[in-house]
């Protein structure tokens, strides 16, 4: 089972990282092709955006590797996740509802790292 998690750890701080690089240090204009709905609102919402998902991404993986302050994980899966449910909230706002798919999946496998190593298979800190 800590395989099982720490594969999907790795999925969610891949997914994360890369969308949370895009988000915030491509030029809004190449960003906009592969994400429109970026024109829509203010650059600075879609930076921060991107800090958040950078931050998320790598709180999921570090502390568990590091084994300091591994509850950090936890945090990070849950604050994705909920990161998520406002991305699906955003899209159905929108009308755009084959866009709610991936963070649908995406918010399912966040839980499954914040309940993994919350309550399955918990990293112990260093002592």
């Amino acid at each position: 089972m800590n395989i099982a998690i720490w594969l999907v750890q790795v999925l969610v701080a891949i997914f994360f990282l890369f969308n949370g690089f895009m988000k915030t240090f491509l030029p809004i204009a190449d960003l906009s092709n592969q994400v429109p709905w970026v024109l829509d609102i203010p650059e600075a919402l879609v930076r921060f955006i991107g800090i958040v998902e950078l931050a998320g991404g790598l709180g999921v993986i570090l502390p568990a590797i590091t084994r300091i302050l591994p509850w950090v994980t936890v945090v990070a899966a849950g604050g994705l996740g909920t990161h998520m449910v406002l991305a699906v909230v955003f899209h159905i706002s929108r009308g755009e509802f084959p866009n709610i798919i991936l963070p649908v999946i995406i918010l399912a496998l966040a839980a499954i790292v914040a309940y993994g190593r919350w309550k399955v298979v918990p990293i112990n800190s260093r002592t």
